[in-house]
């Protein structure tokens, strides 16, 4: 039997508060050395250096983006704002690129959210959604046909254009059912140990996925007509950076 851990006390919180600001201090003053950790013209192109300190900015954009995808109801858009922030593009403008032939069932616990009724028509379109060269994320997307403008399944069918600027004219509403970090820069626990000391020369390792959100899109009339699942690459952190 697993027993709980007993409640921190005043004095124990107020240690572990001064031990974060002891590493919040740490990497104030490492900032100027980041640069001299790994030269700029040993760093490969949009690559992040593998220093504690390039892993907490990693971190804080990573959740800074995750958060905005958050708090807005048109990923699109919001992949749109953030390609433009960071000089990813010019114009920064999101194309959708539809993968031929791809197939996906829709999963059960989707089905039972879109309120399908029986023999209900239900399309699958699987994009990749890119700002210039980057492609910044996988979208999987089960729509209901039927609970769209007939303009709309022609847009859908015929051209690129990516869903959420399709369907726009629904005045369309965003329930997010998960938003799951896939990987991160720092281990659990990273600000209650002491920062890494050692200068590397080795870029972070960001793998192809970081990021993923599974949600329902409701119309303005609180109708459910889409189940979206939304992977996050690499490329979201692979703009030009400073030295």
């Amino acid at each position: 039997m697993h027993r709980r851990a007993p409640a921190k006390t005043t004095s124990e919180m107020s240690q572990s508060r001064r031990v974060v600001w002891r590493h919040v201090g740490s990497l104030v003053v490492a900032l100027p050395l980041l640069s001299q950790a790994w030269p700029l013209s040993a760093r490969p192109p949009n690559a992040w250096p593998g220093s504690y300190t390039a892993k907490v900015e990693a971190l804080a954009l990573l959740q800074s983006f995750n958060a905005d995808l958050l708090s807005h109801d048109s990923a699109t858009l919001t992949l749109e704002r953030w390609c433009g922030a960071h000089a990813m593009a010019a114009p920064p403008k999101i194309t959708a690129h539809v993968v031929s032939g791809a197939q996906a069932p829709l999963p059960d616990d989707l089905r039972e959210r879109l309120k399908l009724a029986r023999g209900e028509k239900i399309k699958y379109r699987q994009v990749e959604l890119r700002c210039g060269d980057h492609t910044l994320s996988i979208a999987d997307n089960w729509y209901v046909p039927s609970r769209l403008t007939r303009a709309m399944n022609r847009l859908l069918d015929t051209t690129t254009t990516p869903f959420g600027k399709v369907v726009q004219p629904l005045h369309f509403r965003r329930q997010t059912l998960s938003a799951q970090m896939l990987w991160s820069p720092l281990p659990d626990g990273w600000e209650m140990s002491p920062p890494e000391s050692v200068p590397t020369q080795e870029p972070l390792m960001i793998p192809p996925r970081i990021l993923q959100h599974r949600a329902i899109l409701y119309s303005g009339a609180n109708v459910p007509f889409s189940a979206v699942r939304e992977t996050y690459t690499d490329q979201v952190l692979r703009f030009s950076r400073n030295p």
